[in-house]
């Protein structure tokens, strides 16, 4: 499963058992020493344990920076004001737990404990009004409720000392009549179809209504409701926004040429289908700091029927034209992944677009240890996105470090609504120990 910023699930009945209590110094952990049960040492014995201690610190930090050398994806790296003490993302993964769309409580065990301190999450991505939803249970953010019930997750992310971004989006067309207001038909850039699709069950259909193309003097509103969800995130205290301008959503529908079949400024070159999308960048950017702000891009995907004919030029014409309005990051995920379960080969490769970019550049799509301490090695990231592989692992970052084996993931589980089976109950090391 790709990461697709909607829906994702699994669990046991079994309470999860918490790790056992240790000291925490600096920010690393450290079991009590015997001095610290031993009652009242003299004021001598005090200043040696405090010698001892710091010595025991300084030996530690020098061994965890030694260990992170040859662990690329574990080292610092500084994202704008963020400083991060790894590379390791927790992907937008559609969860579908939002019970009538509003955020739920077993959402903050589930962010909270894929948090590491300095570590980057990004949220599932949540609608930005009432015409840009497509899942069942999905979260929004377009009203007070909802920005009520983000802040208690938020928070728990940032009690770990996380770092936390909020993905907003449209579904456009991907979308049917009985997800919007008064039953009306979706909007897109285009008035083609979708075709039925397999759910993420792999046994329902999707069935999506014929899209309403959108007029040109109702494109402003759309851009607005991005710009309000994005002050509304910041008000849910999150640190920044990812628009999410892949796999075949809204914006990826203006992008593309094989959905895009407009005649107007909005539609036929590659600078008119990129209009909308680097609209809603600026507005989003004047609107909370382009030093809060971050887009997904997929320009080689063909999800949901949103291909293009010359994906390379689509590329490399955003990242450098995202340039001009300083965001803090740009999330491409690799042209191996042509559809959303599979891993391709390809010819293609993101550095041109990592090249052309000017700020921080997050890949994802597939990636595994290996290969994503290698992208870091290689300068072809800044940042590497897991999906899956953080869903069934929420201590993904201490098992890379330590090369532990992983927990394997349910799809099955993916996108069921259960608030334990499938999200929180994946276990940690310590419960398998």
């Amino acid at each position: 499963m790709v990461n697709t910023g909607g829906p994702l699930f699994w669990s046991s009945q079994e309470t999860h058992r918490q790790p056992r209590t240790f000291k925490r110094h600096n920010g690393q952990h450290r079991w009590p020493s015997i001095l610290e049960f031993s009652g009242n040492p003299s004021p001598a014995t005090n200043r040696r344990s405090k010698v001892q201690a710091l010595k025991e610190e300084r030996i530690e930090s020098l061994q965890m920076a030694a260990e992170a050398a040859t662990i690329p994806l574990l080292t610092p790296y500084k994202l704008g004001k963020f400083n991060l003490s790894h590379r390791v993302v927790l992907a937008p993964m559609g969860r579908l737990r939002s019970y009538g769309d509003v955020p739920q409580p077993h959402a903050i065990l589930y962010y909270s404990q894929r948090t590491s301190k300095g570590g980057l999450l990004i949220a599932e991505a949540a609608g930005v009004s009432d015409t840009a939803q497509g899942f069942p249970d999905a979260p929004g953010i377009w009203t007070k409720q909802q920005v009520e019930a983000w802040k208690p997750i938020v928070d728990a992310v940032h009690a770990k000392g996380g770092v936390f971004f909020c993905q907003i989006f449209h579904v456009g067309r991907v979308s049917n009549q009985g997800f919007q207001p008064n039953g009306q038909a979706p909007i897109s850039s285009t008035d083609k179809p979708l075709t039925p699709q397999n759910e993420a069950n792999g046994i329902d259909v999707a069935d999506f209504t014929p899209p309403r193309r959108l007029r040109i003097e109702e494109i402003p509103q759309i851009v607005n409701d991005f710009r309000l969800a994005a002050r509304n995130a910041i008000e849910a205290g999150f640190d920044g926004v990812e628009i999410h301008g892949a796999h075949g959503y809204l914006i990826d529908q203006f992008m593309k040429d094989e959905v895009n079949d407009r005649t107007d400024q909005y539609g036929g070159s590659l600078e008119n289908r990129c209009r909308f999308a680097l609209e809603v960048v600026e507005a989003v950017a004047n609107e909370i700091g382009a030093d809060r702000v971050g887009i997904r891009l997929s320009p080689f995907a063909d999800y949901m029927e949103s291909g293009d004919s010359d994906p390379n030029a689509l590329g490399l014409y955003m990242a450098e034209s995202l340039n001009k309005y300083g965001i803090l990051y740009c999330h491409m995920v690799e042209p191996r992944m042509k559809t959303a379960e599979e891993i391709s080969d390809c010819p293609h490769s993101l550095v041109p677009m990592r090249k052309a970019f000017k700020g921080s550049f997050f890949v994802a799509g597939g990636y595994q240890r290996e290969d994503g301490n290698k992208a870091i090695a290689e300068d072809r990231a800044d940042l590497v996105v897991f999906g899956r592989l953080f869903l069934a692992n929420p201590d993904l970052p201490k098992r890379f470090k330590l090369n532990a084996p992983l927990n394997k993931y349910n799809r099955d589980t993916f996108y069921t609504s259960d608030p334990v089976v499938g999200y929180s109950d994946y276990p940690f090391l310590e419960d398998n120990a």
